[in-house]
């Protein structure tokens, strides 16, 4: 029995951890006083979304991605726009080790010549946040920001970090207008 607990707690470890890097977990707050009905144009910020550290491929899917979804909700894209889109996006590195070494076996506490620490796994994934700002063209403030975090695809598989991306801002973009969440 101990060895079948063995053998499976690592891969129920693994396959909760899998199952966890599918969810893109979001936030948004906004300005009370600003009249979203009044948005219907909107253009991308050149100037904050060069700031964004990351590749420029990532950047034209993020964009991509972006027009999709406010042209789906019934947005012009314009050169004299109501609200300007500018994108942030941060990153960090998590290693998690796992050690189902379960201790020394053999007499009392200490070091024990039966003692089996050769069970561990390493794992490192990325964690990743993106930032959608849409900004009031006219006065140039902050009118609405929506904050995705959630595990990046960072394999070289182009189809899964495109789709990845497409999930992660299709999520963001739930939240606005604010009121009408899912």
């Amino acid at each position: 029995m101990k060895k079948l607990i063995k053998k499976t707690l690592p891969f129920l470890a693994l396959l909760i951890i899998a199952s966890s890097c599918t969810s893109v977990r979001v936030a948004s707050d906004y300005d009370k006083n600003a009249d979203f009905n009044s948005y219907k144009t909107f253009a991308f910020f050149k100037t904050g979304i060069d700031k964004a550290e990351i590749s420029d491929l990532d950047k034209r899917r993020i964009l991509r991605a972006i027009e999709t979804e406010l042209l789906a909700k019934g947005f012009t894209k314009s050169e004299n726009p109501d609200l300007l889109v500018s994108l942030f996006t941060k990153e960090r590195q998590e290693v998690n080790v796992y050690n189902n070494g379960y201790g020394a076996y053999g007499y009392g506490w200490g070091w024990s010549p039966f003692y089996n620490n050769f069970n561990n796994n390493v794992s490192t994934s990325t964690q990743g946040s993106l930032y959608i700002d849409l900004i009031d063209a006219k006065k140039k403030e902050l009118v609405w920001q929506g904050k995705g975090s959630g595990y990046l695809n960072t394999s070289s598989n182009v189809d899964k970090r495109e789709a990845r991306i497409k999930e992660f801002v299709a999520e963001i973009m739930t939240k606005y207008p604010p009121g009408l969440e899912k």
